[in-house]
């Protein structure tokens, strides 16, 4: 590999990074709404009050983890779209 094609792909890998740091993934799952970026980073998360059952938390501790498990799905198939559409195949 040339130190050209090492700059282009650094060049890349860093218009994928910031294309993906613009993207928002929400998520609701019962009581819980959690948001993340394209790089997988915790923008907010959001219990709504009203729907949590004091005595089964958990079923809150359920909702969280799947609110989380399908943002990072969402996000990583966000990922995988863009950098197809940039070329870099992952």
């Amino acid at each position: 590999m040339s130190l050209k094609d090492k700059y282009d792909l650094v060049k890349k890998a860093k218009e994928l990074q910031k294309k993906l740091r613009a993207e928002v993934v929400e998520v609701n799952a019962g009581a819980v709404n959690i948001v993340i970026n394209g790089e997988q980073k915790v923008q907010s998360v959001n219990i709504d009050k009203a729907q949590i059952d004091v005595n089964n938390l958990e079923k809150l501790e359920r909702e969280i983890k799947s609110a989380l498990e399908q943002a990072v799905t969402k996000s990583q198939q966000i990922a995988a779209n863009i950098a197809k559409g940039m070329g870099l195949g992952f």
